[in-house]
């Protein structure tokens, strides 16, 4: 089997990351669905490759949400974090050789700390934009897009528009900032080790949101 790892949601401000490995045994299994990098197709086109991928290939996957994120970051950087969750899903397909997306400017170096973490052998292609050049790592990119789309619609419709939870998308910092003034802390989606997060509840307390406002 070979498999393709990517993550979604590994930048944002708010809301969880999501991991996904997408396997399949013969390269056939995937060829002829126009398969790209999630980020260049719509959102109506995923949804309809999602149920595709599920059904044609071994799918393994990881939620990691805002909390959990703040809590590992204590103890790693955030792509220690990301490597540690691509071997996760991978040991959960067994493959022979994985293709992840680098999260590290040196793809060696991202690869070699993913393949530490595997107790068996499996080759592994770490390249940036590998989810523009393998349609095994588009997939994954895909399905894990997905799943965060869903989660991030799920916490609109509890807590109206949050944009799309980045923190340069100026509905999102709105959204953060008119809740900390509302409830005097963040909300638990919102990564609270962020920059951001960090600027709005500091130790000058509400004159923290003035620059957001």
């Amino acid at each position: 089997m070979i498999c393709g790892v990517d993550e979604a949601g590994k930048g944002p401000v708010l809301g969880p990351m999501v991991i996904a490995a997408v396997g399949c045994d013969l390269p056939e299994t995937i060829q002829g669905l126009g398969l790209k990098d999630s980020k260049v197709l719509t959102p109506r086109r995923r949804e309809e490759l999602y149920p595709v991928i599920l059904d044609r290939c071994h799918v393994a996957t990881k939620i990691i949400g805002a909390a959990e994120i703040d809590k590992i970051r204590t103890k790693m950087t955030m792509n220690e974090c990301v490597a540690l969750a691509h071997a996760e899903v991978i040991r959960k397909l067994e493959p022979t050789v994985a293709y992840v997306d680098a999260c590290d400017v040196n793809e060696e170096r991202y690869g070699e700390m993913v393949r530490q973490q595997l107790p068996f052998v499996c080759r592994i292609v770490s390249e940036h934009r590998a989810d523009s050049t393998y349609e095994i790592v588009s997939a994954a990119s895909i399905v894990a897009k997905v799943i965060r789309d869903r989660a991030i619609e799920d916490l609109k419709r509890e807590y109206g528009e949050i944009g799309s939870g980045y923190p340069s998308d100026p509905v999102t910092i709105a959204f953060l900032a008119g809740y900390i003034r509302e409830h005097g802390e963040p909300p638990a989606f919102a990564r609270r080790s962020w920059k951001t997060v960090k600027a709005m509840i500091g130790d000058d307390g509400q004159t923290s949101l003035l620059r957001f406002s």
